[in-house]
């Protein structure tokens, strides 16, 4: 009587694990790092939302600053683009302020700093308070304009600086910056890892 024919036995590593027992095993990494990515993304995004969109649109406004006056005056021209013709600086400043004392009304702030441009022969001056500019002719100083510098307050609340100075600009910049980052992070993840679970899922459902 011939003897049955014998049935090679499989070693338990190369039977594949039933849906059941896989289920026991839980969530994957990436599944879990998903679930984890989800809320921080959606917590980290709603408070950032309002200093994004101060951010984004004062960011518009001072690139265009240059094409309209009502955000920063147009830069005069003096009589003369020549160093050797200009007045003392301490001549400008004082000029630049009973320009800003007759404008007002009152005694102006102040001074924040001078800005010469040589190119046109002219310095701004600057005051710390009312954000006021005054023009002055390097050669004259004979007070060209005196405006408000709408695009000194815009500056001040795109980085922060309005609210209290330089320790603010600081913490502004700190926060914006590093939520932008983890929001950046979380959303490529949670771009990136569905599609990671579905490759691995249909490469083991091919094997």
């Amino acid at each position: 009587m011939p003897s049955p024919a014998r049935v090679p036995r499989t070693s338990e590593a190369e039977v594949p694990p039933s849906p059941a027992v896989a289920s026991l095993r839980g969530p994957s990494r990436v599944v879990v790092w998903l679930r984890r990515a989800r809320p921080l993304h959606r917590w980290v995004g709603v408070p950032l939302t309002l200093l994004v969109l101060i951010s984004s649109l004062t960011g518009i406004l001072l690139g265009w600053k240059k094409q309209f006056a009502v955000l920063q005056p147009p830069l005069r021209t003096g009589a003369s683009l020549e160093a050797r013709d200009w007045q003392p600086l301490h001549l400008i400043s004082s000029a630049a302020e009973a320009g800003l004392r007759d404008h007002l009304g009152a005694p102006p702030g102040p001074i924040d700093r001078l800005d010469v441009r040589p190119s046109k022969g002219v310095a701004k001056v600057l005051f710390r308070e009312g954000f006021w500019e005054v023009q002055v002719d390097l050669t004259t100083a004979r007070v060209l304009s005196v405006d408000r510098r709408a695009s000194d307050f815009i500056e001040a609340l795109h980085d922060g600086s309005i609210l209290q100075g330089e320790g603010s600009r600081v913490t502004w910049s700190t926060v914006l910056g590093l939520g932008l980052l983890v929001l950046s992070l979380s959303g490529l993840w949670l771009w990136w890892g569905p599609r990671l679970t579905r490759r691995s899922a249909s490469s083991s459902r091919g094997s």
